[in-house]
């Protein structure tokens, strides 16, 4: 197999909202009670939802893609230093063409990627609404213009459990079988409850019912903190993948994986190469310490469980790669992360590549696209017309006009000023976040 014979599918991506996303999803006697974006006259931006008094901004790392590396920070971004393809899905899909990639599954922004800016309204019927609104505007403006582009995932209130599941049924009739879901509910949200509470049985049985994917995102549980306020932030960057781990293996003992076979966990932006030690771990815990923490596995190990139910995915990890069948073979995805500051664009093939060009080609087509399709059940190659209009070389050759130059733009870093030889640090980026930088 050669680099151009590629298909790709990405499990984690990401939309900066655009400032009409509610304007058709509502009647216009809503539209007072729907977050609106704002930009003041020094240029900053943000969301200020003044039904409810809140205001949140675009962190500059979200959306940093196509910029020079030295411009990355942390400052609150508006629109008109982006790329227009974070915010835009007609230009996404030619960045994705660019980069080769053929289907796209997307997380917001504004409002956290599990969409918990919403959860603490006080006034939840209208809370409900907007993320009605929310739901309508990803599947049928982001994602139904472009059928086998992009994968539909919505969004859930989650403070109540007969909301969720109306709203679950209610994108399952729109052709929506994937939602983000915290990776811990429970530290997100006051009152939520614990992942573990009969309180979510109903939801695990439509899931699995319906065949719904959970997407959990890294920092949609436990936070992945700082060392010190003095650490570098790139220590912070380097651990965080790593950080889903506790999540993971809060997730891996639900119960209710053992009851039903359909209900699928996705782990978004935590890499591959740590999981072989993890499995390895979780069975010699039930080895070791099972007869005093009493946990029932089904008759089955741990990792069982874990491949039977868990899908993983990587931007670089040339070592999980390697040591694909320890990770599970069949739980292997990528992802790209555009337009984060993790992403590759426009490189992805031949970063991606790099990771995978020593394995079977069996394995390749697995990692590549294979287990995300098998993982959501979906067929984007059958709807692409097939698999010779789906590959890198295919997309590419659609691409040749969209323009691929790094250009740097409006807005200032998180580094400390006068001292660009230093390391940017916890404390400085705080700082910068706050509004205060010095």
């Amino acid at each position: 197999m050669n680099m151009e014979d590629l298909v790709i599918a990405s499990v984690d991506d990401h939309i900066v909202e655009p400032p009409t996303m509610f304007d058709q999803h509502v009647p216009a006697e809503l539209l007072a009670k729907m977050p609106r974006y704002i930009t003041d006259p020094d240029g900053s931006a943000y969301w200020y939802w003044p039904h409810e008094d809140k205001r949140t901004y675009n962190i500059g790392l979200n959306a940093v893609v196509g910029r020079p590396k030295d411009e990355y920070g942390m400052e609150p971004m508006n629109i008109e230093q982006m790329r227009t393809a974070a915010w835009q899905s007609a230009a996404r899909i030619d960045d994705m063409n660019v980069s080769g990639i053929y289907t796209s599954l997307c997380f917001g922004t504004f409002c956290g990627f599990d969409g918990h800016w919403f959860w603490g309204a006080k006034d939840k019927a209208n809370a409900e609404r907007v993320i009605q609104a929310y739901n309508d505007w990803h599947i049928d403006e982001w994602c139904a213009p472009y059928p086998g582009r992009f994968i539909p995932t919505a969004i859930l209130p989650l403070w109540d459990i007969d909301a969720t599941l109306r709203e679950v049924k209610r994108v399952v009739a729109k052709g929506c079988r994937s939602v983000s879901f915290s990776a811990n509910p429970s530290v997100r949200a006051k009152g939520i409850k614990p992942v573990h509470d009969p309180f979510w049985d109903p939801f695990w049985a439509v899931c699995d019912d319906e065949h719904v994917v959970l997407n959990c995102h890294i920092g949609t549980g436990q936070s992945p903190l700082y060392a010190s306020e003095q650490s570098p932030i790139s220590a912070w960057i380097s651990a965080m993948p790593m950080a889903i781990g506790p999540d993971a293996l809060d997730l891996l003992h639900l119960r209710p994986l053992l009851r039903h076979p359909n209900l699928k966990i996705s782990l978004s932006e935590g890499g591959i190469g740590w999981i072989p030690y993890m499995l390895e771990r979780a069975d010699f815990t039930y080895k070791h310490h099972g007869p005093w923490v009493r946990c029932d596995w089904g008759g089955k190990l741990p990792s069982e469980v874990f491949r039977e139910h868990f899908l993983s995915c990587f931007i670089d990890d040339k070592f999980g790669c390697r040591h694909y069948d320890e990770v599970g073979e069949d739980n292997i995805a990528y992802e790209c992360d555009y337009p984060h500051s993790d992403c590759t664009w426009p490189d992805v093939a031949e970063e991606l590549w790099e990771n995978v060009k020593d394995l079977p080609d069996r394995v390749i087509d697995k990692i590549t696209h294979a287990n995300v399709f098998n993982f959501y059940e979906i067929d984007p190659i059958a709807v692409g017309g097939g698999r010779q209009n789906c590959t890198v070389e295919a997309l590419r050759s659609r691409a040749t006009g969209v323009d691929t130059r790094i250009i740097s733009r409006s807005g200032k870093d998180a580094r400390v000023q006068g001292h660009s030889d230093k390391p940017v640090t916890a404390r400085d980026v705080w700082a910068t976040l706050a509004g205060h930088a010095n």
